[in-house]
Protein backbone atom coordinates (compact mmCIF):
# COMPACT_ATOMS: atom_id res chain seq x y z
CA UNK A 1 0.00 0.00 0.00
CA UNK A 2 3.25 2.40 0.59
CA UNK A 3 4.47 1.53 -2.40
CA UNK A 4 1.47 2.33 -4.28
CA UNK A 5 0.57 5.47 -2.77
CA UNK A 6 4.81 6.33 -3.25
CA UNK A 7 4.05 5.77 -7.05
CA UNK A 8 0.07 7.53 -7.59
CA UNK A 9 2.11 10.58 -5.52
CA UNK A 10 5.26 10.51 -8.29
CA UNK A 11 2.76 10.36 -11.39
CA UNK A 12 0.69 13.28 -9.94
CA UNK A 13 4.22 15.10 -9.27
CA UNK A 14 5.31 13.94 -12.85
CA UNK A 15 1.82 14.96 -14.99
CA UNK A 16 2.62 18.72 -12.79
CA UNK A 17 6.09 19.05 -14.23
CA UNK A 18 4.98 18.22 -17.28
CA UNK A 19 7.10 14.81 -17.29
CA UNK A 20 7.02 11.10 -18.01
CA UNK A 21 7.56 8.61 -15.25
CA UNK A 22 10.29 6.86 -17.38
CA UNK A 23 12.41 10.14 -17.78
CA UNK A 24 12.37 10.98 -14.15
CA UNK A 25 13.11 7.48 -13.12
CA UNK A 26 15.85 7.03 -16.06
CA UNK A 27 16.82 10.65 -16.94
CA UNK A 28 20.10 10.47 -15.99
CA UNK A 29 21.02 7.74 -17.83
CA UNK A 30 19.07 8.11 -20.83
CA UNK A 31 20.01 11.99 -20.69
CA UNK A 32 16.37 13.01 -21.21
CA UNK A 33 16.01 16.54 -20.63
CA UNK A 34 12.76 18.49 -20.95
CA UNK A 35 12.32 21.27 -23.62
CA UNK A 36 11.73 24.81 -23.72
CA UNK A 37 12.52 28.12 -22.05
CA UNK A 38 15.54 28.87 -20.56
CA UNK A 39 16.46 25.65 -19.17
CA UNK A 40 19.33 24.42 -21.34
CA UNK A 41 21.38 23.88 -17.98
CA UNK A 42 23.76 27.21 -18.50
CA UNK A 43 24.28 29.28 -15.47
CA UNK A 44 25.93 32.42 -16.56
CA UNK A 45 25.59 34.45 -13.17
CA UNK A 46 26.37 32.17 -10.35
CA UNK A 47 27.49 33.40 -7.28
CA UNK A 48 29.39 31.22 -4.09
CA UNK A 49 29.86 32.89 -1.18
CA UNK A 50 31.32 31.60 2.73
CA UNK A 51 30.40 30.40 5.61
CA UNK A 52 31.48 33.01 7.07
CA UNK A 53 30.33 35.84 4.66
CA UNK A 54 26.59 33.61 5.30
CA UNK A 55 27.04 33.74 9.06
CA UNK A 56 27.75 38.02 8.70
CA UNK A 57 24.64 38.10 6.59
CA UNK A 58 22.47 36.36 9.46
CA UNK A 59 23.89 38.19 11.88
CA UNK A 60 22.73 41.42 11.01
CA UNK A 61 19.05 40.16 9.93
CA UNK A 62 15.55 40.57 11.95
CA UNK A 63 13.86 38.00 9.81
CA UNK A 64 14.81 34.40 8.40
CA UNK A 65 13.06 32.16 6.35
CA UNK A 66 14.46 28.50 6.39
CA UNK A 67 12.91 26.65 2.98
CA UNK A 68 13.49 22.45 4.00
CA UNK A 69 13.87 20.19 1.02
CA UNK A 70 15.30 16.53 -0.11
CA UNK A 71 18.74 17.59 0.64
CA UNK A 72 18.16 18.30 3.74
CA UNK A 73 16.48 14.88 4.47
CA UNK A 74 19.54 13.07 2.61
CA UNK A 75 22.40 14.70 4.94
CA UNK A 76 20.35 14.08 8.53
CA UNK A 77 20.54 17.06 8.78
CA UNK A 78 17.84 18.58 10.86
CA UNK A 79 19.21 18.77 13.66
CA UNK A 80 22.05 20.56 12.88
CA UNK A 81 19.14 22.89 11.23
CA UNK A 82 17.91 23.37 14.82
CA UNK A 83 20.85 24.49 16.49
CA UNK A 84 21.18 27.11 14.30
CA UNK A 85 18.10 28.59 14.63
CA UNK A 86 17.93 28.57 18.23
CA UNK A 87 20.72 30.09 18.20
CA UNK A 88 19.24 33.07 15.96
CA UNK A 89 16.39 32.37 17.74
CA UNK A 90 18.39 33.06 20.82
CA UNK A 91 19.46 36.72 19.53
CA UNK A 92 16.31 38.00 18.86
CA UNK A 93 16.03 37.03 14.98
CA UNK A 94 12.87 35.27 14.13
CA UNK A 95 13.02 32.30 12.17
CA UNK A 96 10.03 30.91 10.23
CA UNK A 97 10.08 27.56 7.84
CA UNK A 98 8.28 27.51 4.79
CA UNK A 99 6.91 24.14 3.48
CA UNK A 100 5.98 23.30 0.13
CA UNK A 101 3.33 20.85 0.01
CA UNK A 102 5.82 18.49 -2.11
CA UNK A 103 9.30 18.89 -0.91
CA UNK A 104 11.38 15.95 -0.29
CA UNK A 105 9.47 12.81 -1.63
CA UNK A 106 5.66 12.83 -0.04
CA UNK A 107 3.50 14.79 1.67
CA UNK A 108 4.14 15.85 4.94
CA UNK A 109 7.85 14.81 4.41
CA UNK A 110 9.30 18.12 5.82
CA UNK A 111 7.09 18.30 8.61
CA UNK A 112 7.77 14.87 10.03
CA UNK A 113 11.87 16.13 9.65
CA UNK A 114 11.47 19.02 11.74
CA UNK A 115 9.55 17.60 14.53
CA UNK A 116 12.24 14.71 15.18
CA UNK A 117 14.48 17.81 15.77
CA UNK A 118 11.67 19.69 17.90
CA UNK A 119 10.66 22.25 15.59
CA UNK A 120 7.44 24.02 17.13
CA UNK A 121 4.73 23.51 14.89
CA UNK A 122 3.52 26.86 14.76
CA UNK A 123 6.89 27.90 13.09
CA UNK A 124 5.42 25.86 9.90
CA UNK A 125 4.08 27.90 7.87
CA UNK A 126 2.37 26.69 4.13
CA UNK A 127 3.14 28.27 0.76
CA UNK A 128 -0.06 30.49 0.80
CA UNK A 129 0.82 31.85 4.19
CA UNK A 130 4.47 32.66 3.88
CA UNK A 131 4.30 33.76 0.37
CA UNK A 132 3.33 36.98 0.59
CA UNK A 133 5.95 37.77 3.44
CA UNK A 134 9.18 37.05 1.60
CA UNK A 135 9.03 40.53 0.21
CA UNK A 136 9.62 41.57 4.21
CA UNK A 137 12.36 38.65 4.50
CA UNK A 138 15.88 39.52 5.36
CA UNK A 139 17.34 36.32 4.47
CA UNK A 140 15.92 32.99 2.69
CA UNK A 141 18.06 29.72 3.44
CA UNK A 142 17.25 26.93 1.08
CA UNK A 143 18.31 23.48 2.25
CA UNK A 144 18.30 21.41 -0.85
CA UNK A 145 14.84 22.26 -2.06
CA UNK A 146 15.05 22.70 -6.12
CA UNK A 147 11.96 22.83 -8.02
CA UNK A 148 9.83 24.42 -5.68
CA UNK A 149 11.75 27.61 -5.53
CA UNK A 150 12.30 28.00 -8.98
CA UNK A 151 10.81 31.39 -10.94
CA UNK A 152 9.96 29.57 -14.07
CA UNK A 153 7.17 28.43 -12.44
CA UNK A 154 5.68 31.80 -12.82
CA UNK A 155 7.94 33.98 -15.33
CA UNK A 156 8.14 31.07 -18.30
CA UNK A 157 5.13 30.04 -20.18
CA UNK A 158 7.58 27.34 -22.24
CA UNK A 159 9.20 25.83 -18.78
CA UNK A 160 7.44 22.21 -18.22
CA UNK A 161 6.87 23.84 -14.12
CA UNK A 162 5.16 26.44 -15.24
CA UNK A 163 1.85 26.94 -13.23
CA UNK A 164 2.99 24.96 -10.67
CA UNK A 165 3.00 26.87 -7.17
CA UNK A 166 6.17 27.26 -5.69
CA UNK A 167 7.46 29.24 -3.08
CA UNK A 168 8.53 33.09 -3.91
CA UNK A 169 11.79 32.98 -2.11
CA UNK A 170 13.17 35.63 -5.04
CA UNK A 171 11.44 38.15 -3.28
CA UNK A 172 13.35 38.31 -0.40
CA UNK A 173 16.41 40.43 -0.03
CA UNK A 174 19.09 37.85 0.28
CA UNK A 175 18.87 33.94 -0.66
CA UNK A 176 21.36 31.22 0.61
CA UNK A 177 20.87 27.88 -1.26
CA UNK A 178 23.08 25.16 0.37
CA UNK A 179 23.52 22.19 -2.17
CA UNK A 180 25.52 19.53 -3.08
CA UNK A 181 26.52 21.54 -6.61
CA UNK A 182 24.53 22.28 -9.52
CA UNK A 183 22.67 18.93 -11.02
CA UNK A 184 18.87 19.58 -11.68
CA UNK A 185 15.94 18.77 -9.11
CA UNK A 186 12.90 16.47 -9.97
CA UNK A 187 11.50 18.29 -13.16
CA UNK A 188 15.48 18.00 -14.69
CA UNK A 189 16.00 21.84 -15.91
CA UNK A 190 17.68 24.30 -14.09
CA UNK A 191 16.56 26.54 -11.82
CA UNK A 192 16.86 30.58 -12.48
CA UNK A 193 17.19 31.01 -8.86
CA UNK A 194 20.33 29.74 -8.47
CA UNK A 195 21.24 32.87 -11.57
CA UNK A 196 19.57 36.27 -9.60
CA UNK A 197 21.85 38.93 -7.90
CA UNK A 198 20.52 38.29 -4.38
CA UNK A 199 21.11 34.42 -4.31
CA UNK A 200 24.46 33.31 -3.53
CA UNK A 201 25.11 29.20 -3.39
CA UNK A 202 27.10 27.44 -0.64
CA UNK A 203 27.95 24.29 -1.88
CA UNK A 204 28.45 20.70 -0.18
CA UNK A 205 26.73 18.73 2.35
CA UNK A 206 23.97 19.83 4.36
CA UNK A 207 25.19 18.77 7.93
CA UNK A 208 28.66 19.81 7.05
CA UNK A 209 27.54 23.68 5.98
CA UNK A 210 25.71 23.65 8.52
CA UNK A 211 27.97 22.72 11.41
CA UNK A 212 30.20 25.03 9.98
CA UNK A 213 27.71 28.02 10.19
CA UNK A 214 26.83 27.37 13.88
CA UNK A 215 30.66 27.29 14.10
CA UNK A 216 30.83 30.70 12.78
CA UNK A 217 27.35 32.04 14.53
CA UNK A 218 29.07 31.55 17.68
CA UNK A 219 32.33 33.17 16.80
CA UNK A 220 30.34 36.41 16.47
CA UNK A 221 28.48 35.70 19.77
CA UNK A 222 25.67 33.95 18.49
CA UNK A 223 24.29 31.22 20.76
CA UNK A 224 21.11 29.80 21.80
CA UNK A 225 20.40 31.06 25.40
CA UNK A 226 20.01 28.85 28.25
Amino acid sequence: MVGAAGLILTKVMCNGMNRSLLSVLFGGAIGSTPSGGNDSGEYVNITSCSVEECALTLEAAERVVIVPGYGLAVAQAQHTLREVTRALEGNGIDVIYAIHPVAGRMPGHMNVLLAEADVPYEQLKEMDVVNPEFPATDVVLVLGANDVVNPQAKNNPSSPLFGMPVLDVQEARTVFVIKRGMSAGYSGIKNDLFDLANTSMLFGDAKKVLGDLLLELKELGISAKA
